[in-house]
């Protein structure tokens, strides 16, 4: 009974050891402080590269825009110059034709 007695007192002498400590470590303080700064650094920076990203991307989709009427006004062009390479030849043609008839009037 006796040895009972004794733990309860050494185990209440514990506890209230246990309660009078400072669960408040200044070093563990000072680190979450340090690393909630950097995570709010790391955020803003993070909000800086979306909204660059933003603006590039919308950059690009208009470049992109511009690339794609650029290629189809040149394909238009090419068809004009092949059509016009076309009546080129049918005019030498014409002027040939003509030219051979004249010769043979003249004769």
């Amino acid at each position: 009974m006796n040895s009972l007695i004794e733990k309860e007192k050494k185990l209440s002498l514990a506890l209230v050891k246990l309660k009078s400590l400072n669960l408040k470590n200044p070093e563990l303080q000072s680190g979450i402080k340090d690393l909630n700064q950097k995570k709010n650094q790391l955020e803003i920076e993070k909000k800086v590269l979306e909204d660059k990203y933003r603006f590039l991307k919308e950059d690009y989709d208009i470049l992109s825009k511009k690339l794609q009427e650029m290629r189809e006004k040149e394909k238009i062009d090419q068809k004009k110059q092949i059509e016009f390479s076309e009546k080129i030849d049918e005019l030498n043609q014409e002027t040939d034709t003509l030219l051979d008839e004249i010769d043979k009037w003249q004769m």
